[in-house]
């Protein structure tokens, strides 16, 4: 397995594709709700590959025999107040490669990236009772707080959202 940082989603488009598809309809909170169509997914991934050319976003990835198995974002903040700061966006693994490490290996990279550059804290946000909520406190993360019916479910449900930071 490799973890590495990615400039480009141009070359790896379909494989990320597929991995967010995975994540979605295995009930992942992404941002995305089921059914979910190629057209939104490509979009999505057209402003990713935006964000990675202007310097906004940093793109982490997991392969396994050549295929994408993980990823994960580090967002960075453009406001003068918040230099210092990044936001951790869409970690997401496939099912087949859970309780592996990948998770825990894709962030490591991912904050070690973030102290190169300078950051010194992360922020995150996950639906309330996801598995990533124990991975992120046994990686150090600290709960900050959660806000109810935050973001709709699939299922049209309400829920509520957890977040977390740390301080590097």
């Amino acid at each position: 397995m490799e973890i590495k940082e990615i400039n480009s989603t141009s070359s790896v488009s379909g494989q990320l594709n597929s991995l967010l598809i995975d994540c979605v309809e295995s009930g992942a909170s992404v941002g995305f709700l089921t059914p979910i169509d190629r057209e939104e997914i490509e979009s999505y991934w057209s402003g990713v590959e935006s964000d990675l050319k202007s310097g906004n976003r940093r793109l982490f990835i997991a392969q396994d025999e050549n295929a994408i198995i993980g990823a994960v974002q580090l967002s960075l903040c453009s406001k003068a107040n918040g230099l210092h700061r990044g936001e951790v966006e869409k970690l997401m693994l496939k099912t087949s490669a859970r309780g592996q490490g990948v998770s825990k290996k894709l962030m490591s990279l991912m904050e070690k990236t973030a102290l190169e550059l300078g950051l010194q804290l992360l922020v995150l946000d996950t639906r309330l009772g996801d598995v990533a909520s124990l991975l992120y406190g046994s990686i150090g993360y600290i709960k900050a707080g959660q806000i109810p019916e935050f973001a709709r479910s699939s299922s049209g449900k309400l829920e509520a959202t957890v977040y977390f930071y740390k301080q590097l």
